[in-house]
């Protein structure tokens, strides 16, 4: 007979505990968990039962972990990534020919759908199953295999393989190029629009306009303040494709318009790169299946293949 010390802590007050110590917030882990506030603080004072100890320290509005709640939440959160895990695994007959792929709106709509149908026609019996999320692909509740993140590659829990490095570079509609504003050097952006991408997942050494013209010496002679704002990459290329004017983009957003003729780079000298890239990230100890390592290589592929040809 087990002992009684040895009896299992209830598993949705365990689930309420991570998303309450994770969002350091009993209202964001009941939001998160389509629960109330008062289904969370009735959960955490089960497992505090449990426990014989309390779990949080109220502070007004917020809470914080007691040395308890901190020691245990590692392993809570590898217990759930190792149930997750095996329901993975129990599923894989019925998620046969599927591959579920999670990135960032811009990087989907810009550079993986435009390749999709090159990896269905050469693997007929596989889907691709893309969402586009801005958020951080949280893997204990997606149903992701794997995300395509924008970053330095380093996430906790997470295994991390880099996709391809990013470089950004001023590209305009080839309209730009003709007539008698025709950009031929950088001081011919002061006669052109300049778009400016301010989505969320900038990196720091990603140059904006101003910094890009001072490097060129021209800030005193081009504005690189005025023009309009997208917060979203796609959107920004998508304005400069339509002959709005030029705009700072990252090349493998910009790389499928570039490829068909819609946008051109008026600078051989004009690219920079930037200490962020794209990397392929899924949890440490999740097993792939063959559609999703098929998936992986001919991804890993495509984005060789655009390095090499530079779009």
């Amino acid at each position: 007979m087990a002992d009684s010390n040895d009896r299992l802590p209830p598993l949705n007050a365990l689930r309420a505990f991570e998303a309450a110590a994770r969002r350091l917030s009993f209202s964001k882990a009941a939001e998160e968990l389509n629960v109330t506030p008062g289904a969370i603080s009735q959960h955490i004072r089960q497992l505090e039962e449990y426990a014989g100890t309390p779990l949080f320290k109220r502070t007004g509005r917020s809470v914080l972990l007691t040395d308890a709640a901190q020691a245990s939440l590692p392993l809570v959160r590898e217990a759930f990534s190792r149930i997750t895990e095996a329901g993975r695994i129990m599923q894989q007959p019925a998620r046969k020919g599927r591959v579920m792929v999670s990135c960032a709106p811009s990087f989907a709509a810009k550079w993986l759908a435009p390749r999709l149908d090159r990896f269905h026609i050469s693997n007929p019996g596989i889907e691709a199953w893309i969402s586009a999320d801005m958020s951080i692909t949280d893997f204990t509740t997606a149903d992701a295999d794997f995300s395509v993140r924008y970053g330095q590659g380093s996430y906790d829990g997470l295994k991390s393989e880099k996709l391809m490095d990013e470089t950004v570079l001023p590209v305009c509609s080839p309209r730009l190029l003709e007539g008698s504003d025709a950009i031929r050097k950088p001081e011919d952006l002061a006669k052109h629009t300049l778009i400016h991408d301010e989505s969320t997942e900038q990196d720091p050494s990603c140059p904006d306009w101003t910094s890009w013209l001072a490097a060129r010496g021209i800030a005193d002679k081009v504005n690189g303040q005025r023009g309009p704002r997208f917060n979203q990459s796609s959107m920004a290329i998508e304005a400069a494709a339509s002959g709005r004017g030029v705009v700072l983009a990252k090349r493998a957003i910009a790389s499928s318009d570039m490829a068909a003729g819609r946008l051109v780079a008026p600078f051989a000298d004009g690219s920079t790169s930037i200490d962020f890239g794209y990397w392929i990230v899924w949890p440490k100890g999740r097993h792939q299946s063959d559609d999703v390592r098929a998936f992986i290589k001919w991804i890993k592929a495509e984005a060789a293949a655009g390095e090499i040809h530079g779009v």
